[in-house]
């Protein structure tokens, strides 16, 4: 233990005795892992507030599609099959046709497009919108037919110029039919986020509207392409989609046919995530080049070293100093300028990813806060390690095995 001390007190003298040469040798290694660290603080960041504004729209949405083979044997989904899955899945809280058409309304404001989304009175939880005036359309109205619609505050006051609408009617004429639409609900319409958009510029306004009011308009919905179950959060998402199938296959009888498709928002999300940490792995790992490069340096410099000092190593050895103090000096002395360089680099990253937070804050409209992980820091901590001891060894080597008589005859 006390060698060792005294190795790091002569590896620190012989790099104080030369700082620039020193600086210079550590600046690759604190440039590689600044960088590594500020790209993998900024991507943990962005990652983790695309999570927190996507999941608002709620991870525990199924979506089913038919299959072509489904499609081709005429195996749609019913509105029997949505109940069934409703009643006897487990885990599932809801179920909607993904139903819709649409037409132009006439208003005091002037003329616009409307889209018309239709589905069960579980429609509304499709996109976590808060009501603000008045209730969401009921079972009722979805098994009756009635023309009652829900609009967010911001159509209310494109159409009307306020959004104190509930009772108002909506006349929209869909392929040259016109009929009205009883508003029955507003809605807390969303801000655009920096991953999600809720509006957009010459978006039309949008209504929820039972599906089966279809009908008035020319068209019965017994059949659909496909539908989004809503499961809640205890379930597994993979257990209730498996389910699913099962239940829709057992109702058309097409067991192992593979009518029907399901993704899930967890899938999509998951999905997301994969791509953002591939994206940020390979940015890292093009950053860590820096890190051989420095490595490399170290190297060089190492055996620089070694040749100025030819003459010193000749020296100690004559006086009895083992093969093995010469290695670990010069080990040490590596070790020591890569792990000065890993802590410098490491500093850095950490103060470049808050600032490059901070500009992507400012600029995006949303807080992102860099992710920074322990197991990031203790990583990047042991590879300049492990650089400075692997890039040292060489040099180390060279100088322990010098023969004293040729060390001293050299100078």
């Amino acid at each position: 233990m006390g060698n060792m001390i005294e190795y790091v007190k002569m590896a620190l003298k012989n790099i104080k005795a030369n700082k620039g040469r020193s600086f210079l040798t550590m600046l690759g290694i604190i440039i590689g892992i600044s960088s590594v660290i500020m790209v993998m603080a900024v991507g943990d960041g962005t990652a983790n507030a695309m999570n927190s504004e996507v999941e608002d729209l709620g991870t525990g949405q199924i979506s089913v599609y038919c299959s072509e083979n489904a499609v081709n044997a005429g195996a749609w989904i019913t509105p029997e099959d949505l109940a069934a899955i409703r009643n006897n899945v487990e885990g599932v809280d809801g179920a909607t046709p993904n139903d819709g058409t649409s037409g132009t309304t006439i208003t005091g404001k002037g003329e616009f497009s409307v889209t018309l989304s239709g589905g069960t009175e579980d429609l509304q939880k499709s996109l976590n919108f808060n009501i603000k005036r008045g209730s969401y359309f009921t079972a009722v109205d979805v098994e009756e037919g009635n023309r009652v619609c829900v609009i967010s505050n911001s159509d209310a006051k494109r159409l009307f110029g306020s959004d104190d609408v509930v009772g108002m009617d909506i006349e929209v004429d869909i392929n040259g039919i016109s009929g009205s639409y009883r508003i029955v609900g507003v809605t807390e319409q969303k801000e655009n986020t920096s991953f999600v958009s809720y509006t957009y510029e010459g978006m039309p306004v949008s209504m929820e509207v039972p599906y089966t009011s279809f009908g008035y308009f020319g068209w019965e919905s017994d059949s659909f392409y496909s539908a989004t179950v809503f499961s809640n959060d205890e379930a597994s998402g993979e257990d209730v989609a498996q389910d699913i199938v099962h239940t829709l296959e057992s109702r058309h009888q097409c067991a192992g046919e593979e009518y029907y498709q399901i993704q899930s928002f967890q899938d999509m999300l998951t999905e997301l995530n994969n791509m953002m940490a591939i994206v940020t792995t390979f940015i890292s790992c093009v950053a860590a080049i820096s890190l051989v490069v420095g490595g490399i340096g170290v190297m060089n410099i190492m055996l620089v070293s070694v040749t100025e000092r030819t003459r010193e190593i000749g020296i100690r050895k004559s006086l009895g100093a083992k093969t093995s103090s010469i290695l670990l000096q010069f080990l040490a002395e590596a070790a020591i300028l890569t792990v000065l360089g890993g802590i410098i680099g490491i500093f850095l990253g950490l103060l470049g990813a808050m600032g490059a937070c901070a500009l992507m804050s400012a600029s995006m409209g949303s807080a992102i806060h860099p992710g920074i992980k322990v197991s990031t820091i203790l990583g990047a901590t042991l590879f300049s390690c492990g650089i400075g001891v692997f890039f040292g060894i060489y040099p180390a080597r060279k100088a322990a095995k010098l023969s004293p008589i040729e060390a001293l005859r050299r100078n």
